[in-house]
């Protein structure tokens, strides 16, 4: 059986999150409530819950000579699946708070990676490696 990661986070409303979620990334709609709702983020269980507190990022990160939000989380993707969800998102106007671009390129670990907002004000990172085996190098 393969290892299935849930994460759940907070978000400004259920109709801008399945918005995002479902009709700009893709992802599946699960159950829900007018509280929460569940996705398949890439095979991931994904638990959005409407808060009125959500917190203002940190860019307090720095990989190489980007500072990068914190928190954050993201899928790591093959790179024909990292480069549909990067066309999905400038299709629709998507403002990338990083770019797509390639880190540590010709050294271990490179991976293309790219960074945006959900309309939560939630960061996303996508990424893909060059090998799989360097995810963890």
């Amino acid at each position: 059986m393969n290892t299935v990661f849930h994460f759940a986070f907070k978000v400004k409303d259920i109709e801008s999150t399945i918005l995002f979620y479902q009709d700009i990334l893709g992802c599946s709609l699960g159950r829900q409530t007018k509280d929460w709702v569940d996705f398949n983020f890439f095979g991931h269980q994904l638990s959005a819950h409407v808060s009125k507190d959500i917190s203002d990022l940190d860019y307090c990160g720095k990989v190489e000579n980007l500072k990068v939000p914190i928190p954050h989380f993201g899928c790591i993707l093959e790179e024909e699946e990292f480069k549909k969800i990067q066309e999905k998102l400038e299709s629709k106007d998507i403002t990338f708070l990083v770019k797509p671009q390639t880190r540590y390129k010709g050294k271990k670990g490179e991976q293309q990676t790219m960074f945006v907002l959900d309309y939560s004000n939630n960061a996303l990172e996508f990424k893909s490696f060059k090998s799989n085996t360097a995810i963890f190098e």
